[in-house]
């Protein structure tokens, strides 16, 4: 397990190598986790979690977002008083590759089929 810090505060992720495909699938398997991803996938850059307008509490958001970083899909680091939020696309693609576009295209095109746009 490694820690990213900035300041004081410091938030665990995994090493690379400790990332499992179990964890991965189980943190994606969410509505919820699967959309802060995607908007993630498409941004290609880091968001803040302020950014993600869920329909859910706070506490849950904070929930999601710690799932998705103990299983190696996102890294999250504070910058000033804002946590912010990347996808580690490229530690997803060097230890499954191909896995996380299968899932984004399957997410979109379930999507568009449902009528839902971002909402999964």
């Amino acid at each position: 397990m490694t820690t990213t810090a900035t300041g004081s505060r410091v938030l665990p992720h995994p090493a690379r190598e400790e990332i499992r495909l179990e964890a991965v699938l189980h943190a994606l398997s969410d509505p919820m986790r699967l959309r802060i991803v995607r908007d993630l996938a498409r941004d290609e850059d880091e968001l803040s979690c302020s950014y993600f307008d869920l329909p859910v509490t706070k506490s849950t958001t904070t929930h999601h977002f710690r799932v998705l970083r103990e299983a190696g899909v996102i890294r999250q680091v504070y910058r000033g008083t804002a946590k912010m939020n990347g996808l580690r696309r490229d530690d997803l693609d060097a230890l499954f590759p191909g896995l996380l576009d299968a899932l984004l295209d399957a997410a979109a095109g379930q999507a568009s089929r449902l009528g839902t746009g971002a909402d999964v």
